[in-house]
């Protein structure tokens, strides 16, 4: 990623800025803080504890799944980056797929799901296992579900790098979870705001 620097001075207090003209995100120096868009952000996970994470979840994922070659289906697109890393970290036999459902709209959740991009893949008497970014209101995942299972797979399991317990609508349990968050937005490792900051290696919250 490329950052244009360039010093501001207001009232006697100098700031250092990085600014990428590509991708409208303001980095300032020092305070772990972002702009993107019309939005400031501050740094809530960064990648260190990221990649724990992911080991210690591919960990379990290994000891549960090690001879049933489950079937990956990564929600696209903010779980890429979370999937890459869960995957690399295994060493079992897997098959991969992928859906794309759109349910956000800039910053909120419209409640609505639309299948974009659907599964090609016969699930029925496969493990499945769905990697997601993050569970939110829960509406998604739940419409998922109840999509996946009238295939009658043997089992669906849930692997989310973010978990929202205070947004959820819908009883969801996610036998995989990386870290609860508040209700905040977050971009960053996969996650955008109106398409942009996926590219970030930690994860940011609006402030």
């Amino acid at each position: 990623m490329r950052f244009h620097s360039f010093s501001y001075n207001a009232s006697l207090i100098k700031c250092k800025f990085d600014y990428n003209i590509h991708t409208n995100i303001i980095m300032r120096e020092g305070d772990d803080a972002i702009k993107v868009l019309d939005k400031e952000f501050v740094k809530h996970i960064n990648s260190d504890k990221i990649q724990a994470k992911v080991i210690e979840i591919s960990g379990r994922i290994q000891a549960d799944y090690s001879k049933k070659n489950p079937l990956f289906i990564v929600v696209l697109n903010g779980a890429f980056r979370f999937a890459a890393d869960i995957i690399r970290n295994l060493d079992m036999e897997c098959e991969i797929s992928f859906v794309k459902i759109s349910s956000y709209k800039g910053d909120a959740s419209s409640g609505e799901t639309e299948f974009l991009i659907g599964l090609n893949e016969n699930i029925t008497g496969r493990y499945v296992i769905i990697i997601e970014d993050i569970v939110d209101s829960g509406l998604t995942m739940y419409r998922l579900i109840s999509k996946l299972s009238k295939s009658k797979p043997a089992d669906i399991r849930i692997a989310s790098l973010l978990l929202k317990p205070a947004a959820l609508q819908r009883n969801i349990k996610v036998d995989y979870p990386g870290f609860e968050c508040e209700t905040k937005f977050l971009i960053g490792y996969g996650l955008d705001y109106d398409g942009k900051g996926r590219e970030l290696n930690d994860i940011y919250m609006a402030v």
